[in-house]
């Protein structure tokens, strides 16, 4: 199967006139500043080539606010519709009123790089085996109480975000390392919607695709425009209950649920689901029945979907690691509701991370951790052994990058 999209143009966009000033260097590599002026249509003006290597603030306008009668603005990014006064930033931390204008202050810069498995995402039906280049920024849109990257997503302090990077050296560094996608990660990257557009953008013109690892948590409006230059996603469907998104991450449920139909009935986008497991929290066989069904119902039954394992973290450091019995039920309840590809993770169960066909029921892509241990597909994606198609993104062999973590210092 071929996921893709034809390419757009796309430029940062202000309600203003307005000259940015961003470093256009990182990932190991120095080079100048650019400077350049967006007249009131967005156009891009070249401007002047400015020789210094002082670091500036990411600070660059934003499009999804609007003006209250109250005289606050009202960013309309997600579904917390954070309503500013000047010199207010919004909940994710990231998005601010400045200069009577909703800004994103952290483009170009990002809290680290790291040369992964695409397994880790995870995604186990996209270019198996293949490195992807992983960033973030700092803040997040959702307040989870149990957040696996609690010091990234929940960083109030623009210190960590140590590494900067122009969209073009971000995919200039994926193609030095042979990367064959970018993965939008570590925090939300709905919350930097105007970097990972344009990064995006960047890697499309060298053939690199997009991945983002989202918890799905945003507007129509933007939405739409966001999925037009990914080319997977990684959703997390963190439960299936209201009272879980009210209570453990203080957002909803139902955008989340928009945003999966959204994906698979208006979009080319390849996703995958993860639901990380919770003891006493979202683990019931109640509620996984429902959730299973509602994929099933809603999406079909080729989405994949992951059960991973929770260990405490951050502010649930009360509660119990998952038990390996706990994602494997799941799992089984899955697989029993009709969803063709269920996975375990954060354990080591090499059954419930491989790919078995759903036809013959013979193993297509074996894994180990993250390491592939078997490849019983043809050229087309079929199985090796009935010749029945499994979805996804597929070469016509396997990536080797297998299970290294590659640290980049800028």
């Amino acid at each position: 199967m071929v996921i893709g999209h034809p390419s757009q143009d796309f430029s940062l966009k202000g309600k203003f006139p307005f000259w940015v000033i961003f470093a256009t260097h990182g990932l190991g590599i120095l080079s100048p500043l650019w400077r350049f002026r967006l007249d009131d249509s967005h156009r891009q003006i070249p401007g002047s080539l400015l020789m210094s290597t002082e670091i500036l603030a990411g600070i660059v306008p934003t499009t999804y606010w609007h003006s209250l009668d109250d005289g606050r603005l009202q960013c309309d990014l997600c579904p917390r519709f954070c309503r500013l006064q000047e010199g207010q930033r919004g909940m994710c931390f990231v998005r601010a009123r400045q200069d009577n204008q909703v800004v994103l202050t952290t483009y170009g810069r990002s809290s680290g790089f790291c040369v992964d498995p695409i397994e880790k995402k995870p995604l186990n039906h996209f270019l198996p085996g293949t490195a992807i280049l992983s960033f973030g920024t700092a803040g997040c849109n959702l307040a989870c109480k149990f957040c696996q990257n609690w010091d990234m997503s929940k960083s109030r302090e623009m210190d960590i975000l140590a590494a900067e990077a122009s969209p073009e050296a971000i995919a200039r560094t994926a193609q030095k390392f042979e990367c064959r996608s970018v993965a939008y990660t570590y925090n939300d990257p709905v919350i930097f919607h105007e970097y990972a557009i344009d990064v995006a953008q960047a890697c499309r013109e060298l053939g690199i695709k997009s991945v983002a690892v989202t918890a799905g948590y945003v507007c129509d409006e933007p939405r739409v425009e966001f999925y037009r230059y990914m080319d997977a996603a990684n959703v997390d469907l963190k439960a299936f209950t209201e009272r879980f998104y009210h209570s453990l991450t203080g957002s909803h449920l139902e955008p989340v649920l928009e945003t999966l139909v959204y994906l698979k009935h208006h979009t080319r986008v390849w996703f995958e689901i993860t639901t990380l497991l919770i003891p006493g929290e979202n683990d019931s066989e109640g509620e996984l029945e429902e959730l299973t069904q509602w994929v099933v119902e809603t999406l079909g039954p080729d989405i994949p979907i992951h059960f991973t394992a929770f260990h405490p973290d951050w502010k649930m450091l009360d509660k119990s690691p998952t038990p390996f019995s706990t994602v494997t039920r799941a799992r089984r309840i899955a697989l029993k509701n009709g969803i063709r590809y269920a996975y375990t993770g954060n354990v080591h169960d090499e059954p419930g991370g491989s790919t078995s066909c759903h036809g013959c029921g013979n193993t297509l892509i074996g894994r180990d951790w993250h390491v592939l241990t078997a490849w019983n597909l043809t050229e087309e994606g079929h199985c090796r052994f009935c010749g029945i198609p499994c979805v996804g993104l597929f070469e016509k062999e396997p990536g080797n990058w297998g299970a290294k973590r590659l640290p980049i210092r800028p």
